[in-house]
């Protein structure tokens, strides 16, 4: 199965954190499903799980969760 390319989510600055970027990408609804994706291994971080919620992200990161990749933009 090939992925599709990322979507890009500008966020109107040149970092945001990881949980509020999943929320405001849409990714999930709620900071409580956010946070349970992070904290249990379903989010990757330019291709690398990351269960910190707090990491920051930065223009060009791409978050990846079921398949669907979002790209961090300005």
């Amino acid at each position: 199965m090939t992925a599709s390319a990322p979507q890009d989510v500008p966020v109107g600055s040149e970092s945001i954190r990881l949980g509020p970027f999943m929320k405001f990408a849409g990714v999930l609804d709620s900071g409580g499903d956010v946070k349970e994706a992070i904290i249990d291994g379903y989010v990757e971080v330019n291709g690398e799980v990351d269960r910190r919620r707090g990491r920051q992200l930065q223009v060009g990161d791409v978050v990846t969760f079921e398949g669907r990749s979002f790209r961090v933009q300005a």
